[in-house]
């Protein structure tokens, strides 16, 4: 296969991961279970899905292997409390803040220094943010958005933790995150045990939303830019709260779908942005090198 069709096949795959992934508020809604069962069960069969993948997982059991796994447990875990206490949009929207405490952790623990464009960036999601607890004045609301922003700090936790281990296999933090999840939340599946209806979308979660997509992301990672996967994989944060509307009829406020064209737009801009400049540091530096070259 040439790189032309590496290339579109790595979209293709990256638009129906995406899409995989946006199935996510849908089911969660649809499952009557305590969040903590559904947080375990699907993780536990798409960490199954995973080591089948994999086939031999690397455990180093650093640190980083460690903190990554626990971040992505707590987002997951974070992410179906909000789910369930907010509409599907405030969840997956005040998850996709991630990368505003993303600039602000790579600071102090990457010691990278965030660009003007990060504050920028920072400044206007945080602005878009506020729009979704205007919206959710009720204490059931309230705490969903709580539990989404929860998941967007662990989101970004993980992301740090992951790019530590880049030149390591982090695939097995996501093993490592899933089986703590599981642990964690299977027993409370006891509370309130699924009808046959909750135990398929648990199945479908753990395997259709979980496990392949990121099996087929992996894939799709290594024949796409940064920006490409970050401009296509928005569309689970679109597509989420559709479903949602389409099927169960749950709308979000006004306010809310404010502040998520908001934090939508921002992200999807910095990202523009961001690989433009670094396309062009690339090119600036591949020139000095060609201009050392011919003057040697």
């Amino acid at each position: 296969m040439n790189n032309k069709n590496k290339k579109v096949s790595a979209i293709i795959l990256l638009v129906v991961t995406a899409t995989m992934w946006s199935l996510g508020g849908l089911l969660i809604k649809s499952i009557n279970a305590h969040p903590l069962a559904i947080a375990g069960t699907r993780s536990a069969i798409s960490c199954i899905i995973m080591i089948l993948y994999v086939k031999k997982p690397k455990f180093n059991w650093s640190f980083t292997q460690i903190a990554a796994g626990v971040a992505y447990a707590s987002m997951v875990i974070t992410f179906v409390f909000s789910t369930k206490l907010t509409t599907a949009a405030n969840a997956i929207l005040l998850e996709y803040t991630a990368p505003i405490f993303v600039a602000l952790l790579s600071a102090w623990m990457l010691k990278e220094k965030p660009k003007a464009i990060d504050w920028v960036t920072i400044m206007l999601v945080f602005g878009g943010m506020v729009l979704f607890f205007l919206d959710s004045l009720d204490a059931k609301g309230f705490a969903g958005n709580i539990f989404g922003l929860l998941s967007g700090i662990s989101y970004a936790l993980f992301t740090v933790f992951m790019r530590m281990q880049k030149n390591g296999s982090p695939i097995e933090s996501v093993i490592l995150g899933n089986a703590i999840s599981a642990i964690v939340g299977i027993p409370f599946i006891f509370m309130s045990v699924p009808d046959f209806k909750g135990w398929l979308f648990l199945v479908i979660l753990g395997v259709v939303q979980l496990g392949i997509p990121y099996i087929m992301y992996s894939e799709a990672i290594k024949n796409a830019s940064a920006l490409e996967a970050s401009i296509i994989t928005m569309i689970e944060p679109i597509l989420n709260p559709i479903w949602v509307v389409l099927i169960i009829g749950e709308i979000p406020g006004v306010l809310s779908i404010i502040g998520g064209i908001i934090v939508i737009a921002t992200v999807a801009i910095r990202c523009v942005i961001l690989s433009s400049t670094k396309h062009t540091d690339e090119e600036n530096l591949n020139e000095k090198m060609e201009v050392k070259s011919i003057a040697s």
